[in-house]
């Protein structure tokens, strides 16, 4: 999108409420590049000054760019959403300590900028979020009083990918109206070449059905993983075995540690909506949400557990990532801290844990080793002590 002119009715073409975050900044950066004037919030101080407050590669040239051009700034000033034409909403949509979803959460984050919103907009909702909730999303606007259309046009990068699937992916573009489609599908041409139109309700559960199925298969491979275990036998070399030159299991993923901010709870979302008559989401979710229990039950048949010092290497949800947001580790930490004689752990990319260690203390003061995310930093780790490497990170089988 070009620059607007001085006289364009809006001074901004984008602005994205919670735009700092690991969807909404990349987001941001990509339509600033693409030539569009962004305006996104918070964590207003590090983006300002043309930094990345969190790991993703290739981002952060650009954002430099981008801020120095004068392209994309920061705010925590609500009514700058009144200066934009295009108003994302990307902010979390987590569920509660019942695993049941908040179908108010978007709504009531938009209730702090709702008074600066202006005939003319497109409002569109980025997050995952509750079938229903973009119905709920229009029939707010329509009682503001103002002419605004209403998008739901889900996000689809994976984390860490985000400047390279941004701009390939195809993404869903969804509204009510033929014009709100229109000008959503516009606004994401800037980005991709392949925009699929679907309702308001099929991108809902689209978005849902993706990652659901995501952690559905995950959860088949980490049970595989524990059958093959229990027997002796190495996971990782059947899976590689059954699916050399075999198309139709190419797709079978290793074993590891299902987490993050977004799978398990999108899972938990799906099944509210099917009155929790979902068997396959909630036996996904004890299998993945358990693994990290297996692991330290088939640790405590091989060690003495309750005299050793056990170390975690990586404490982020995936590898390559400095996130920490619904990360497995602190699961498996927290359970061997009731077991083991003490636990330490370190991770290269996290900053946010002042707990962690340096990995040559972590290393040198343990008896045994875990590696809890598959950081390509450990690929050539090569120790005197036994290590459990359930992702295959070392290349020597998963068998614990």
């Amino acid at each position: 999108m070009a620059t607007p002119a001085p006289d364009r009715e809006f001074d901004h073409d984008v602005a994205v409420i919670g735009g700092c975050g690991h969807v909404g900044l990349p987001l941001a950066i990509a339509f600033a590049s693409r030539g569009a004037r962004v305006v996104s919030e918070p964590a207003v101080e590090s983006v300002n000054a043309g930094r990345l407050p969190f790991g993703e590669p290739d981002a952060g040239p650009v954002l430099e760019r981008a801020v120095a051009q004068g392209r994309l700034r920061a705010s925590t000033d609500a009514s700058v959403v009144g200066s934009a034409e295009h108003v994302v909403v990307v902010i979390g949509t987590p569920v509660d300590e019942h695993l049941n979803p908040n179908q108010t959460a978007i709504p009531r984050a938009l209730g702090g900028c709702a008074p600066f919103l202006r005939d003319g907009q497109l409002l569109v909702l980025r997050s995952t979020v509750f079938p229903g909730v973009t119905a709920l999303v229009e029939k707010m606007v329509a009682g503001l009083g103002v002419e605004i259309e209403v998008a739901f046009c889900p996000e689809r990068i994976a984390e860490g990918k985000a400047m390279t699937e941004l701009f390939e992916l195809p993404q869903i573009v969804s509204a009510r109206s033929p014009a709100g489609l229109r000008r959503a599908s516009a606004l994401f041409g800037l980005l991709t070449d392949t925009i699929v139109e679907l309702s308001p309700e099929e991108a809902e559960l689209a978005k849902l059905f993706t990652n659901v199925w995501r952690y559905i298969k995950f959860a088949a491979a980490n049970q595989f993983y524990m059958m093959a275990n229990d027997r002796g036998l190495d996971f990782e070399r059947i899976r590689q075995g059954l699916a050399r030159d075999y198309p139709r299991a190419a797709d079978m993923p290793g074993a590891g540690f299902a987490a993050g901010p977004c799978l398990f709870k999108d899972t938990m979302q799906l099944a509210a909506l099917a009155n929790n008559n979902f068997a396959l989401g909630h036996t996904a979710m004890t299998v993945n949400e358990g693994l990290p229990l297996y692991l330290v039950s088939r640790l405590e048949q091989r060690f003495e557990l309750a005299s050793s010092t056990v170390g975690i290497l990586g404490m982020a949800f995936k590898g390559g990532s400095d996130d920490t947001r619904s990360s497995l580790s602190y699961k498996l930490k927290r359970v061997l801290e009731f077991k083991a004689a003490d636990v330490l752990c370190c991770d290269p990319y996290v900053t946010t844990d002042q707990r962690l260690l340096p990995q040559d203390e972590v290393i040198a003061r343990s008896d045994l080793l875990i590696i809890a995310a598959p950081h390509p930093q450990y690929r050539d780790l090569v120790v005197d002590k036994p290590i459990a490497d359930v992702w295959n990170v070392l290349g020597k089988g998963v068998r614990i």
